[in-house]
This record gives structure tokens, sequence and C-alpha cells, in this order.
């Protein structure tokens, strides 16, 4: 229940990468000892891959506040459990690392958001050029390899997913893999930093050629999460649609690049620093055309957020989508609090409105449910905004974050809502007075 209209003033800090976060939990079973990973958000989805990789045989338990120890020495199994594997889809990037550490792995179908289509077939493509065999049926990838050779490996497209199963499979094979067309992303960058620092041999990673020279042995090791560059675009996009005042710490600008130059677009002053950045926002946004596209281009996971706020600019703005089909889903949620925005095939057309109106909405996705809130912020009134696991999926104390910053966020039960509707109505009816 979010009642609008709180200017967000103040500081915050933004937690670890999410979409790092859980390719490193993944990477750390092909270590030989324990490994230590700090600055990882406790969201829903960590949680998930917390209990696939218990399922797994690898123990794997918070044992501070945000160090996550996952321990692979015990005898692990090949097959990942689809009750799990299919709650998120980044859990099919377990495929690589099981298919290098025991030569077979069989993992379900990924699940998660339905935003559009996985673009699975890039990553087996990928295990076949190195030597494996695949098969699918009933839900399920099979994968098997007596040995992994390292080959020249071309992406029809920069998948992050693809390019980091692909690493992870190709640090143990046989020889030199180069992945070209590879996905340049800072969450490439830190999956290769890490694997390194337990003893891979990896080049090239953030450009579009990444060399992995196999090795035999991998080591655990201490290691620290980016933070998330995602949830920092999205405070910042919350600061402007809210007209405040926020500085969002521990946050990387040099990941930023895109989402700064179209808030500095749409008439927003930001401050860089080294690892923080100032957003100042007294005006009504100017409309500004978007186009996802893979990094360094506008990231698709701020995309919703970002339409948000442009359905209160001043002017006409569109936005292209080249990544996900189905982001478009939440246009009509976010259109019952007054937003006047049509889609066209991959584009969307956003009318900029000066006001909307609070509402009852639901949450299609992930990052459309982080849009909605944001809405929920700018709304006259009071939003309802309905099945939050999905948000819950990404964010850590998200809501607790924004009332940190002034907002007037209430998580409220369907049992506790339940029982406020009954007792408004019998104080309304005979009982009255």
């Amino acid at each position: 229940m979010i009642k609008g209209g709180n200017r967000l003033e103040g500081n915050i800090s933004v937690s670890g990468a999410k979409n790092s976060a859980l390719k490193l939990m993944a990477a750390a079973i092909l270590g030989d000892s324990k490994s230590i990973l700090q600055g990882v958000p406790k969201i829903r989805d960590v949680f998930t891959m917390i209990e696939v990789l218990n399922r797994l045989g690898i123990r794997a338990e918070f044992k501070e506040d945000d160090q996550l120890v996952i321990d692979p020495s015990g005898k692990i199994s090949c097959e990942a459990s689809y009750d799990l594997i299919s709650q998120m889809r980044a859990s099919i990037v377990v495929l690589g690392p099981l298919l290098a550490k025991l030569g077979e792995a069989r993992v379900a179908m990924p699940g998660g958001c339905n935003i559009g289509s996985r673009k699975i077939d890039l990553h087996l493509r990928g295990f076949e050029s190195l030597g494996a065999q695949i098969d699918m049926g009933q839900g399920y990838i099979q994968a098997k390899a007596d040995i992994l050779v390292g080959t020249p490996v071309l992406l029809a497209f920069p998948s992050v997913g693809a390019t980091e199963n692909l690493m992870m499979a190709a640090v143990k094979a046989k020889g030199v893999t180069i992945i070209e067309n590879a996905a340049r992303e800072p969450e490439i960058v830190d999956l290769a930093n890490f694997l390194n620092s337990m003893g891979a041999d990896i080049e090239g990673a953030g450009t579009s050629s990444i060399k992995v020279q196999g090795v035999t042995t991998l080591k655990g090791t201490k290691y620290r999460v980016i933070p998330d560059r995602i949830e920092a675009g999205t405070f910042l996009i919350a600061c402007a649609i809210s007209k405040g005042n926020v500085i969002v710490e521990n946050a990387c600008p040099e990941h930023l690049g895109m989402v700064l130059r179209k808030l500095r677009d749409a008439g927003f002053d930001i401050q860089e620093q080294d690892a923080s950045v100032r957003i100042i926002a007294d005006t009504r946004p100017k409309a500004v055309d978007i186009a996802t596209l893979p990094y360094p281009g506008f990231p698709t996971d701020l995309q919703a957020q970002m339409m948000t706020l442009l359905s209160l600019a001043d002017g006409t703005s569109v936005i292209t989508e080249n990544i996900f089909e189905n982001r478009f889903v939440f246009v009509s949620e976010i259109n019952k609090m007054g937003s006047n925005i049509r889609t066209q095939g991959q584009h969307a057309v956003i009318e900029g409105v000066e006001q909307i109106e609070g509402a009852r909405v639901r949450c299609p996705d992930l990052r459309a449910g982080a849009g909605l809130i944001l809405a929920g912020l700018a709304a006259k009134g009071t939003t309802e905004v309905e099945e939050i696991g999905h948000v819950e999926r990404g964010y850590e104390k998200f809501e607790q974050k924004l009332n940190r910053l002034g907002a007037d966020i209430q998580k409220v039960s369907e049992e506790i809502k339940e029982t406020a509707k009954a007792a408004s109505e019998f104080v309304g009816g005979s009982e009255k007075g």
C-alpha cells in the first residue's frame, strides 16, 4: 500500500548485484574447497539458489550478515531439482559448472518472469561445440561429455547467460576456448574476476571476445559481489519521479553510463562520484526516446521503471524493446493509474500526463513490479500493488529503503487487507455512531 506524493530525500546504499551473485554461486561449484561471497543480497532468488546448491550436495549458507559460504567438497549430484530450477531463469547457469566438474548434468528448463524467450539454444549449441552431447525432453536438459575440448564459439546474440555458462564450462576444458560476440555486461567481468581468483585463466571479459585457457583444478576463494546497477538505477528513477534529492551509495557510475545519460536528457541534475551518484530532480521530466540493447546500451531491466517516469513527462516518448518481447505486459496495469501508453509491436508510445492516480494493480514480473511501486510514489492517493513476491525476488528490503528516503509504503498481507476491509465496512454500516 503506497501513499503517493512524498518527496524522496537522503542517502541510500545499494545491495550486491542479484544478476552477479547468482552466477558466482553457481561458479563456486567448480572449486575443490569452500568459497566465501561477500555482499550477497538476501532476496528470494538467492535463497532459491541456496536450496538448489544444497540439494545438489553443496553446503551453502549465510554465516554472517552478507557473507555466503559455499562448500562444494562433498559428493555432488549431477541433477538439479525441477521444482526449484523451474522457479527462475538464472538457474540454467548451474548446467555449465556441473558439466565441467562431473562430466554430466541434468537440469530443468528455467522458469522465472514471463518476459519472453530465454535463448537457451545459445547455451546448448555452445556446449555442443565444446564436445558435449545434449538431450532434451520432459522439461529437462541433459548434457554429457567424457571430455570438454576448447574451441572457438560464435554466439548468434550476445546473451549474458550463454556467455556465463560457456565461461564456466570452458575453464576446465582441454585447451583454449574463444567466445566471440560475447556479452559485455559488468556481471560478466565480475564472474571472470571471481573465476580467475579461483585459479582460472580468462582474458577479455568486458569485450566481445573472451579467451579461456582451460585449467585442471580450481580452489575456493573469498570475493565481494559488485553493486547492483539495476537497483541503483531504480532508486535514481524513484528519486526523479518524486522530484527528490537522493545520493545512491555503493554504486558504480561507470556501470550506469546510458542510464545516467538518459536521466540527464530528461532534465535531471546528475552528479557522479567514485562510488555514488546524486540526483536532484525538481522538475517534470522531458520526453526522451529509449531503445533497450545489450550492455553498454540501455538495460532492459530498467525499461519498465523508465517508462513509468516518462509517463509523467512533458511530451511524447517512444521506448523500443529489443531484448524481451513480453516486457510491455505491465502497460495495461500502469494505464489503470491514468497513464497514456499504447504499444505497437516492440514499440511503446508514451504520451506524458501531468498526474496519475492511485489504483489497485498487479505485478506481472520483477522489474514491472518495481515500476508500479515507483508509479505509486508519484500517484495521487493510495496505490495497492499486488503479487509483490516478484519484486522480492530481486530487491533487498525495497520498501524499507524507500521509506528511509521518505516514502510511505506499507507491506500488507491479503489476510490483513480483508480484515481491514471488513472492519471498515462494519464501522461504515449499521454500527456507525
